[in-house]
This record gives structure tokens, sequence and C-alpha cells, in this order.
């Protein structure tokens, strides 16, 4: 609107300029009046061959950039290309040159295209190389560095244009010619067989830093989650494991009376198996072997406000469980008066909770910073001879393969889009994370592009009236990329039959541990940030090394388009 505007006034001065210089060539009229609609063919004849023949020259030197202007600000050029597929040819030379105008507006996107990713080498190269003198500064948008894997996946774009460029210039040869229609249908190249794997697994490290699980007899930690829901006790709980193993205990997983019933979702054998010996056991066992002896003879908080996170309902649950409780203290009380945890190394947790008593707990261990990195290793911060211990159940597992092979196949991608609650919790962040739809769908077709997968899997919380918007949106080269989510129960369908058969269907948290294990199985996984739902699919995804370079956050490195304010 501002350039509209300012050529506006540019033409009318030019205009008023113009008036000013034409009458010093013109001549005056004869000096006879003339009745309105009367014309003085000789005066005119006269005045014209005298006056205009001086100052045609002058005319046209003014006029001539006048009308340029005009032309530039007021012709579309890049409306005349966008639009051009919309006419609707009715002759084969038509079509023709529809196709080549198709062409050639995509070839001015490649060139585009291919001189920001010059630009792009071109910076990462003087970052190298230190010597900012090489070429002018980048505006403040272009990135400062350029990755292998970024260059590999703009060349594979820029293929892929291609091959779009040559389908519009063969399309105006298809009607009624087959052999042109076959060669068409073979122009996307197999970019596989150039070696070209944009999305491949992340490699596992060859070696990671693991200790031995090699608890001592009798001796055991009784793992205490009260925060959040079932993502958070499993954080919770794999972190009670690396304790456990640092402080040579066996761990007792809680009764379902205090919390979730893990071996519903879990695979507790697979967890023993991997470690050679009996390093987890049900809390019934735990009861059986005790009877009713079952007592906490230490009980020292890692989390200091409050302490444990345990409340006076929690509390009173495990004493109905016929555990007695002795005092409770606070490893570190200074924390209590911290924002944010303090990161704390192994060595901390030996030297406060290594002790000779039977039975000991630690609390709440969702929010413990202890050597993250070591934990976040693939396969978990603990030697064993499975990809990783803490993993779905048999049954769970078994179910989501059937569910791929039956609605989605060997090339998807899987997609955590968490909605419910999200806008507040989000928005209360520094940078939300919270997209509307149409920016959402946006960074979905960017990564379908890069992943090549001809479908997503879509767990989520969000409502139809979001999901709608969203299906409609996620459409890449004219075609919809379909989101699948898993039906309702049926028993003509029996992907399923496996868990209802063991009365595990219809589990809410069966169902949530499915969910993850089909995003896990995935080829590329865009997760919510934020979420510890998305989480855990990250971990699953580390650990059985299906994890892709592609793998990201929603809308990863942006900020929402629009951000409603605060209540």
């Amino acid at each position: 609107m501002e350039r509209n505007h300012s050529s506006a006034s540019s033409s009318e001065d030019e205009e008023e300029d113009l008036h000013a210089l034409i009458p010093q060539n013109e001549t005056k009229p004869p000096p006879r009046r003339l009745a309105s609609f009367e014309i003085d063919t000789n005066a005119l004849k006269s005045r014209l061959s005298r006056g205009f023949s001086g100052s045609r020259r002058y005319l046209i030197a003014l006029l001539l950039p006048v009308v340029l202007v005009l032309v530039y600000f007021f012709v579309d050029f890049g409306h005349l290309f966008r639009t051009v597929t919309a006419i609707r040819p009715d002759t084969p030379a038509d079509l023709m040159r529809e196709s080549e105008l198709h062409a050639l507006y995509l070839l001015r996107n490649q060139q585009e295209s291919l001189l920001r990713l010059w630009n792009r080498t071109l910076v990462a190269d003087q970052a190298r190389s230190g010597n900012p003198s090489l070429s002018p500064s980048p505006p403040p948008t272009l990135h400062s560095s350029l990755s292998l894997e970024d260059f590999k996946s703009a060349v594979i774009n820029q293929i892929r244009l291609n091959k779009e460029i040559q389908k519009a210039l063969l399309s105006s040869h298809r009607a009624g010619n087959e052999s042109v229609k076959s060669q068409d249908d073979n122009a996307d190249p197999d970019l596989s067989g150039f070696g070209v794997d944009v999305c491949k697994k992340v490699e596992r490290p060859v070696e990671r830093r693991a200790i031995e699980w090699r608890p001592r007899k009798d001796r055991y930690l009784f793992a205490v989650c009260t925060s959040g829901q079932m993502s958070n006790h499993l954080i919770c709980l794999e972190k009670h494991m690396f304790f456990a193993a640092l402080l040579e205990r066996t761990l007792i997983l809680p009764s379902p009376k205090f919390d979730y019933q893990y071996d519903r979702v879990l695979d507790i054998n697979h967890i023993n198996e991997c470690f050679g010996r009996k390093v987890v056991m049900n809390f019934d066992e735990f009861s059986e072997m005790k009877k009713k002896s079952m007592r906490i003879d230490r009980f020292i908080c890692y989390m200091a406000s409050p302490p444990c996170f345990l409340d006076e309902e929690h509390l009173k649950k495990l004493k109905n469980l016929g555990i007695s409780l002795g005092k409770i203290d606070v490893a570190w009380p200074e924390d209590a008066k911290l924002k944010e945890q303090k990161k704390r190394v192994a060595g901390d947790v030996t030297g406060k909770f290594l002790s000779n008593d039977e039975v000991i707990a630690v609390g709440d261990l969702f929010y413990a910073n202890v050597e993250e990195d070591w934990v976040m290793q693939p396969g978990g911060p603990l030697a064993h001879k499975c990809k990783t211990a803490l993993q779905p159940s048999r049954l769970i597992l078994l179910t989501a393969q059937r569910f791929v092979q039956t609605f989605l196949g060997g090339n998807f991608i899987a997609l955590h889009f968490r909605r419910h609650g999200f806008l507040k919790f989000c928005n209360a962040k520094a940078e939300s994370c919270f997209y509307p739809i149409p920016q959402a769908a946006e960074c979905i077709v960017r990564v379908v592009e890069k992943a090549n997968a001809p479908a997503i899997y879509l767990s989520t919380d969000a409502v139809d009236s979001e999901t709608n918007l969203l299906q409609s949106m996620v459409v890449l080269n004219d075609k919809t990329i379909p989101l699948i989510k898993r039906p309702d129960h049926t028993s003509v369908e029996k992907w399923d039959a496996l868990l209802y058969r063991n009365h595990l269907g219809g589990d809410s948290q069966v169902e949530a541990m499915l969910d993850k294990t089909i995003c896990a199985l995935s080829n590329v996984f865009i997760g919510s940030s934020g979420s510890t739902f998305t989480d855990d699919i990250s971990r699953l995804r580390r650990g059985w090394g299906s994890a892709s370079h592609c793998d990201e956050y929603l809308c990863q490195g942006e900020r929402p388009n629009f951000i409603a304010e605060q209540e």
C-alpha cells in the first residue's frame, strides 16, 4: 500500500512538471473566440505543424518514464505467472503456452532458492574462515551457519522442484500420448539410488557410559512417584532405576492402590531379563515376602519443597497399605528456597543416600536433575543387554506393530499434537509453544516434504474442529496427506484383538502407551515441545534406534505468529 501511494504521488508530481514545461513550446491561438463546439481546423493544423514538431522529442522523453513507472507499479507480473494455470486452454498451442509459462514461474522460484542457498554457503564459509570481507554482511534473517544435513535437504528440494518443472513442460503433450505420459510418470528420480537419505536414522553410539546394577541382598529402594500423569511417572521411575543402581538396591514398584498399575503398560519381566538378575519387583511380591512387617526404615527426600512431593493424602495411602514410616527428612533443606533444582552428580547421590538400612525411599524424582546427559543416553545410564530396559509390554508392542501393518505401512510420520490445556500452559512460558492451525500445517508440510512419507499418524487430544481444519491444510503438491488416528474398537477389526483378549482394551493408560509405541515405530517423529508424553516417545526412539535426523518439535525454532494476551 505504501508503494502504491508513493508511486501515485510521484506520478502526480511528474504530471505537474509536464504541464509546466509543455506550454513553453506552444503557440498562442488566434484571437477570435469560437463557439463552444466549433473547431478551427486551420488553426489546429498550423499549431500542430509548428508546435508538436518541435516538442515531440520532449514529450516522448517525459512521458516514457511515466508510462514505465505506471506499468511497473500497476502490473503484477508475479500474479500473471501465478494465475496463468487458471486459464482454460482450448487448443494444443494454448496448452503448450500455459505449461511453458508455469515452468518459467517454477524456474524463477528455483533460481531464488538456489541464490538463497548460495548465500548461506558463503556466510558459513566466512564464519569458518573468520574473514567477513569476502562478501557483504548477510541480512539479519539469514542463518549464519549451514549444516551438511541442511545442505542435503536443500538439494533434495531442488531435485523435487526440477521434477515439477519437467511435469509442467510435459503436461502439454499428455493428451492422447501414452508414451509421453509414461515418461512423465517416471520423472521422479529414485533418490535412494543416489545414496540420499535426508531423514536417515540417528546412529547409536558405539560405546556409552554405563554402570552395573548389582543389588545387595535384602536391600531395597521403594519407588514413590506422585507428580503429574503417567508420562511424568515413567520418567520418575527411570530415575529411580538409576538411583537404585547407584545405591545397589532392588527397586520396589508401588502398589496400584497408591500409583498406576505399571505391569499393565510395562514389561517388568523384560527389565529383569535385560540385566540378567532380579533388579525390580512388584509391590505384591514385596508384600508377600515381608508379610505384615512392611516398613520404610529411612525416608529421606531428594526434593525439599514440599518434602518428597508428598501430601497428606499420599501419606495416608501409604499407611493404608500397611507400611509403617520412619521420620521424613530432607537431604538438602536449602533447596527449598530455589526456583530451579541444582544440577548434581552421582557422588552427591551416594554421599547422601548410601546406607545399610533395609528399605529406604527418596520420594518423587521427576524434577531431580542428576547426570542429565548420562541418563538421556540411548538405552539409558545402566549396563544391560537390551536396546532399552524400560519399554511397553509385549502385548502393547505387538498391537502397535499390527496397527502399523494395517493402516500405515513401513514409511510414515508420527505427530504428537498436544492441545488440551496447552494454550494456557504454553503462553505462560517465555516462548509460547501453542501454534495456530495454519502455521502448524505449514510446519508439518515441510517435514513431509523432507521425509517423503505418504501418511501421518496423529496422536492428539485435540477436538474434531481443530483436527479437521488441520487435515484440510496438510497438502503437498496438490495432494492431501492423510492424518490417521486409531479408530474406535470394533469386533470386526482384528489388529487390537490381543488387548481385548487379555482384558487390557479400553484402559486409558494402555491406550496412551499404545499411542507412544506407534509413534516410536515411525520413520520421523514430530513432537510437542514441553510435553512429557513427547519426551517419553523420544526416549523410546533413542533406545530402539528409530530416531531420525528429521525428528523435531512442531514448528521448532519458530514463534507462534499470533499469541493471545494473558488473563
